[in-house]
């Protein structure tokens, strides 16, 4: 049982890693270059806050799964199974996540804006800070996806080591 537990933990923890680093790539590589072709900056930002949004709850509930999983992996085994690389691969999913922190400042503006913007103040959105904010998360993201992607090619070489 406690066998199954463990295999079951690791492989939630590399699949959901595997999709953290899809979705960081996919952002910083496709959706955010064709949001920066948009013509008016008020459409680019309305849909810039709505994609952050949505992005950033599915961003933030893998990597609390990825870690997680790793983690519970790692204290469930047995003493002489307690392999490092899952303590490891938690860390660069931790780390991965703490980007948005460092990174996203301007992007994390743009969605306070837009929430005030909701809320009545109908200025019209600046071109140049909504170009800023795009390439600043673009970057973040970026940056997430080649962390996420190193803790990736951890989890699956030591899954694939924990078979030998």
């Amino acid at each position: 049982m406690a066998r199954t537990t463990l295999a079951v933990a690791k492989f939630v923890g590399s699949i959901s890693l595997g999709l953290l680093t899809g979705i960081s790539y996919t952002l910083s590589t496709i959706t955010i270059p064709s949001l920066l072709t948009l013509p008016a900056a008020t459409t680019a930002h309305q849909t810039f806050v709505r994609l952050q949004t949505v992005a950033l709850a599915h961003l933030r509930a893998l990597s609390v799964l990825s870690t997680s999983s790793f983690l519970v992996a790692y204290c469930l085994s047995p003493r002489r199974g307690r392999h490092p690389y899952l303590l490891w691969t938690a860390l660069t999913v931790a780390l991965s996540a703490g980007t948005d922190l460092y990174l996203g400042k301007e992007a994390r503006k743009m969605v306070r804006d837009g929430d005030r913007r909701r809320a009545g103040d109908e200025s019209p959105a600046n071109g140049e800070e909504v170009k800023n904010g795009m390439e600043q998360f673009q970057i973040a993201q970026a940056v997430r996806a080649s962390v996420a992607g190193l803790g990736f090619l951890m989890s699956v070489v030591g899954i694939w080591g924990d078979a030998f």
